[in-house]
């Protein structure tokens, strides 16, 4: 069974990513779509735009942020279909989250890996 990372899109593609999922709302800075290496890109899973702006990569409003945007993914069809297809493929592959943040422990994509993990979601088959 594969495993759910995250990772810095602005970091170098490699085999072990497995399906590269961009989980941003707007594309990357300085990114060619061409270059990015991704099978898919989710923006409506990400936290809605007002959140995303109330944040503003504070750290101290991370554990308020990962609440807020883990009650948006409850709510959401988007992140539904995505909890479904990462049923199906992570089977047989890894799965990573891309995001261009630069703090590496306070970001969107940590939420959704734990929003997708198998210790947080019911929805998972085990």
């Amino acid at each position: 069974m594969g495993s759910i990372k995250t990772k810095r899109i602005y970091k170098a593609p490699e085999e072990s990513d497995g399906i590269r999922i961009l989980v941003d709302r707007i594309w990357p800075r300085g990114i060619k779509k061409e270059s990015a290496a991704i099978n898919a890109w989710e923006k409506g899973i990400a936290p809605s735009a007002e959140l995303r702006k109330w944040f503003n990569h504070d750290a101290e409003k991370y554990p308020e942020f990962r609440r807020k945007y883990m009650e948006e993914l409850d709510a959401s069809e988007d992140a539904e279909k995505l909890l479904e297809f990462v049923k199906q493929y992570r089977k047989s592959d890894n799965i990573t989250l891309l995001y261009a943040a630069k703090d590496e422990e306070h970001n969107n994509a940590l939420v959704l890996k734990d929003w997708l993990s198998l210790d947080r979601n019911p929805k998972i088959d085990k």
